[in-house]
């Protein structure tokens, strides 16, 4: 990226999980910004983030002006997207949200960088969404498969890490273990249940098909990325006691028969993708192991389904907090500045 183009970029919700980390990976990869503000609630205000070697005043979103920002990246929940984005967007700057507020709507594109980059052209609202952090990595790994055989059928069974409910699940989890080890009772208060030594089978709200909302947006969300409304996904997604990092078995059914061996080149060729794939002890991916802290989607346990002509089994893990969440949304920001978003004037 040219030096001489420079962006005035604000991370909202810049104090919690996501937007730390935004902020770490704008600095890492050298985004061309002029000025990196920060933005969260009144009571955050005031305090101090990390940028690089620097420190960066928290200011207060309710009362920032977003005159002159040219990219947002928003990780503030849904309901202060729904409030603030559009007005960042009126006021000229190209949001990147990352809360499901805006999914599912037709006039707002939902990427996936390594996916479909090109759909955040076509922003009417001035607002791009980043999808599910769970669709977000099956997409990376489904994308080159989907091109090359064309998939019908998706079984997937996710296993999600805490942190994807954020701070106080993660305090539960070590709380819980804890306690647990020092034989005392584990009350759950952010889970219905235990979560420390347990696995949960829900995740978001049950619905009246008898799935949840975490389920259903890896239905609506594939196929929107993908632009095919024709493929079938069936989901159950379970919460299991990891801090970071999200695991998911996959099998896919395809219009065209795609070998494990086929598959595993087109993966190992792929952005965003390494392949951990040896028949052997520890020759696959796992979220400590290999994705906690870090950039691709590791892929893994490639093999063809025994039980069906046409089927591929694979086992997808990626840092939830990282790939997940932030890293797509600077990847998109850094799109499009290569695609000629227009540079305003340098702000001071």
């Amino acid at each position: 990226m040219s030096n001489s183009r420079q962006f005035k970029v604000a991370v909202v919700g810049a104090t919690g999980a996501v937007g730390e980390v935004m902020l770490s990976i704008l600095h890492e990869r050298g985004f061309p910004a002029s000025e990196v503000v920060a933005l969260a609630s009144a009571r955050s205000a005031g305090g101090k983030v990390k940028f690089g070697n620097h420190e960066i005043v928290v200011q207060d979103l309710a009362e920032f002006d977003p005159a002159g920002i040219d990219i947002a990246l928003f990780s503030a929940g849904g309901s202060v997207s729904k409030e603030y984005a559009p007005k960042f967007a009126a006021a000229g700057a190209v949001v990147i949200d990352n809360s499901s507020a805006f999914r599912n709507d037709d006039d707002v594109p939902l990427v996936v960088s390594e996916v479909n980059p090109e759909a955040g052209r076509q922003r009417p609202r001035g607002i791009i969404a980043n999808p599910n952090c769970s669709t977000m990595q099956l997409m990376v790994a489904l994308k080159p498969l989907h091109d090359a055989a064309k998939i019908e059928r998706i079984n997937i069974a996710t296993y999600q890490s805490v942190s994807g409910t954020g701070q106080k699940a993660l305090e539960e989890l070590g709380r819980q273990t804890a306690g647990l080890l020092a034989f005392r009772d584990a009350e759950p208060e952010v889970y219905p249940v235990q979560i420390a030594f347990n696995v949960i089978p829900h995740g978001g709200d049950f619905m009246d098909n008898g799935y949840t909302t975490e389920e259903m947006k890896l239905v609506w969300e594939t196929r929107k990325i993908l632009g095919d409304d024709s493929i079938l996904v069936n989901a159950t997604v379970v919460r299991v006691p990891v801090f970071y990092g999200h695991s998911e078995a996959v099998a896919i059914e395809t219009r065209d028969k795609l070998t494990a061996a086929h598959a595993r080149e087109l993966l190992e060729a792929a952005p965003g993708i390494e392949v951990v794939d040896e028949p052997r002890g520890g020759g696959y991916p796992t979220p400590v192991t290999h994705a906690s802290g870090k950039d691709p989607v590791y892929v893994g346990r490639i093999r063809e389904d025994i039980s069906h002509p046409r089927g591929l089994n694979l086992w997808v893990v990626a840092d939830n907090i990282r790939k997940g969440a932030a890293l797509n949304a600077v990847q998109i920001a850094e799109w499009l500045v290569a695609d000629g978003l227009p540079a305003k004037a340098a702000h001071g």
